[in-house]
């Protein structure tokens, strides 16, 4: 994505990718080891898929540096860079990471294949390496206690959200598509 490449269409639809990923992280619900069940993953796997690689790691690149300036658009409306160096900073630290991966995976793909599921299982095992890392540097937990905190209890909602995620955004691409080809 160089500035000659980069279409109105493209702008437009990374700032309401990046906003819809600010939307979802409001949906949180609280949990015991303090790792929130969020619904960010499902919103950088949508952008992920509906945009593509470079598209997609810029929404949700976009999400962090505007979560790190202050503006509240992390989970609990909330915003300040304390929140990337903290005990879940590795999972908002590698959403760009997690979200160029499954894009690019749907890039290549465009349809749910073996795969493109690598790519998704991919992306999504980097989110969790990232949160695992950050969670057991800020605590000093050992790596077992951060995947019981940060992994396990959420590997069901992950599939689930996998699943809504790429029926969603390979339709809303679809039609992206077919939109800008009128």
């Amino acid at each position: 994505m160089n500035h000659s490449n980069i279409s109105v269409q493209d702008i437009c639809t990374i700032g309401l990718c990046t906003a819809v990923i600010a939307i979802m992280a409001q949906i949180s619900i609280p949990m015991p080891a303090g790792v929130p069940m969020t619904m960010q993953t499902f919103a950088i796997t949508l952008a992920a898929i509906i945009l593509g690689a470079k598209k997609g790691a810029a929404a949700a690149l976009i999400y962090v540096l505007l979560g790190a300036a202050g503006v509240p658009v992390l989970a609990g409306f909330t915003g300040g860079y304390q929140y990337l160096i903290g005990p879940t900073g590795g999972f908002l630290l590698s959403f760009p990471i997690m979200a160029y991966i499954i894009g690019f995976g749907a890039e290549k793909f465009r349809r749910i294949n073996m795969g493109f599921l690598t790519f998704l299982i991919l992306g999504t095992f980097i989110n969790y390496i990232g949160g695992i890392v950050m969670f057991c540097l800020v605590t000093g937990s050992s790596v077992w206690a951060a995947f019981t905190a940060c992994v396990l209890p959420f590997i069901p909602t992950a599939v689930i959200k996998a699943a809504l995620a790429t029926i969603i955004g390979l339709r809303i691409h679809r039609r992206l598509v077919s939109a800008a080809c009128v």
